[in-house]
């Protein structure tokens, strides 16, 4: 594949997200705390969380394996936080769940499944075949180094929230709580703030199509589902925090 068709199919891919979001903006996802039983048949929601973020770290894994960029240690380095966040998504954070009982849509699974394996395809494909410009040098340069702080501030906020999150719900009858703390102090949903934020550190770290693009489904994917989230603590607890904002400190 010539990376000029690649690249155009990226494109198309990132409108379907700016189309994804726009509908999201009106529909909520019927999975964690918004789930509907009339989305059709239910699954476990932490097997349906193992499922369907389980191709986002074997697809581009493998496909990465079958081409030239993984005989180089650079390519390596540059996929490598990428492997990291999903290791932790797929292999440890499903098993921290506390969600005894609750189940999510097989559609909703189904369709996650969908956006990670584009995804995942996207990127594997891109570092194992399409990868042959980067230099050593690349490791030292500005842009590198700003996007690695990005990503890593990124994730480190995201473990935190996740723990944050993880623990009210150990301690609470009925899974939930007022997070307090950290930076739920300025936004309801610093998870997925953070989650943008390593992915778009992650764009910037490695400047290339498919990272852009998984920056943008992110974006796409979280920010309605902050909304909603936002829209339901206000909704189910009356002293809630009037000065949190949704998902950007001070903005939305």
């Amino acid at each position: 594949m010539s990376e000029a068709f690649f690249n155009q199919l990226i494109w198309i891919w990132i409108i379907v997200a700016v189309l994804t979001m726009i509908l999201l903006l009106f529909v909520t996802a019927p999975y964690g705390r918004h789930t509907k039983t009339n989305w059709g048949p239910m699954i476990s929601n932490r097997m349906g969380w193992l499922i369907m973020e389980l191709p986002a770290l074997l697809i581009p894994f493998i496909i990465f394996l079958t081409g030239e960029g993984s005989s180089r240690r650079l390519i390596w380095i540059l996929f490598l936080p990428f492997l990291i966040h999903y290791i932790n998504r797929v292999l440890i954070f499903p098993f921290r769940l506390r969600t005894k009982g609750k189940k999510m849509p097989v559609l909703i699974v189904l369709m996650a499944i969908l956006f990670n394996s584009v995804n995942g395809y996207f990127l594997g494909y891109y570092w194992g075949y399409l990868s042959s410009g980067y230099t050593i040098e690349w490791l030292t340069s500005p842009q590198f180094v700003t996007g690695l702080i990005i990503f890593c501030v990124g994730i480190g906020f995201n473990i935190r929230s996740d723990n944050m999150l993880i623990w009210l719900r150990k301690t609470s009858s009925n899974g939930y709580k007022i997070p307090y703390g950290g930076l739920f102090r300025y936004i309801s949903c610093p998870n997925h703030f953070s989650e943008i934020l390593e992915w778009t550190g992650y764009a910037i770290m490695v400047w290339n199509m498919p990272a852009l693009s998984f920056a943008v489904w992110t974006f796409a994917n979280l920010v309605p589902r902050a909304l909603d989230h936002h829209k339901w603590y206000k909704s189910h607890f009356e002293d809630y925090p009037k000065e949190r904002k949704a998902v950007f400190p001070g903005i939305l």
